[in-house]
């Protein structure tokens, strides 16, 4: 007869395996992927290394579950700003505001989650990442489109166009700060954010406020 988990072991298995999550998101912010080891999550923990295979059969597989828990606690974060606001070329200033600020105000993590050479099995995850924020901005688009606000456009086009743009324009500021140390986030967010959200809504063909 299989051996079935009671209950009761099946909760302590699921705490512990949330244990092990928090552990790797801290240290994923701390060193990125090259400093969330099996042994250095395992000790951060508090468990052997041994007991964190029994969650996860190998790195790879940490690894993408732990890419995927940032990414949908970013894409919720981005998702409540968005639905803030009121017309969709607000909200698409907001997707880009709010993910960009972001990004340089926690810059080891995202340049971890952006950037950092990774498994393949990450770059995988980056692609479903980027689709997110494509389909986010393309819905947003395609209404703006609707109401009569923005120049006839392919909106799934000129999104994916836009989280390239903004990614590559991030890529810079991320790739400095794990290594300097020195650079300040708040100072770094207030300088490039608002040229992103800017050139985001002249590509669109949309009203800039800036310029009024």
């Amino acid at each position: 007869m299989a051996y079935r988990r009671t209950p009761a072991v099946q909760a302590r298995l699921d705490a512990q395996r949330e244990v092990v999550l928090q552990a790797a998101v801290g240290l994923l912010a701390e060193r990125g992927y090259g400093g969330c080891t099996v042994a250095a999550v395992a000790d951060r923990a508090g468990i052997a290394t041994g007991s964190l295979y029994q969650h996860f059969a190998n790195k790879a597989e940490l690894s993408v579950e732990l890419f995927r828990r940032v990414v949908n606690r970013e894409i919720a974060e981005v998702g409540t700003a968005l639905a803030r606001q009121d017309t969709p070329q607000q909200r698409i200033a907001a997707v880009v505001e709010t993910f960009a600020t972001r990004a340089l105000r926690a810059p080891r993590l995202a340049y971890a989650l952006l950037v950092e050479p990774a498994d393949a099995v990450v770059d995988g995850e980056r692609l479903v990442f980027r689709r997110a924020f494509r389909d986010m901005l393309a819905t947003e688009i395609a209404a703006a489109l609707a109401n009569g606000e923005l120049p006839e456009q392919d909106p799934v086009l000129t999104a994916a166009a836009l989280v390239g743009a903004v990614g590559e324009a991030l890529a810079g500021p991320l790739a400095g700060a794990p290594e300097s140390g020195a650079a300040d986030p708040a100072r770094a967010a207030a300088e490039v954010v608002p040229a992103l959200v800017s050139f985001t809504l002249r590509a669109l063909g949309g009203r800039d406020d800036s310029d009024a």
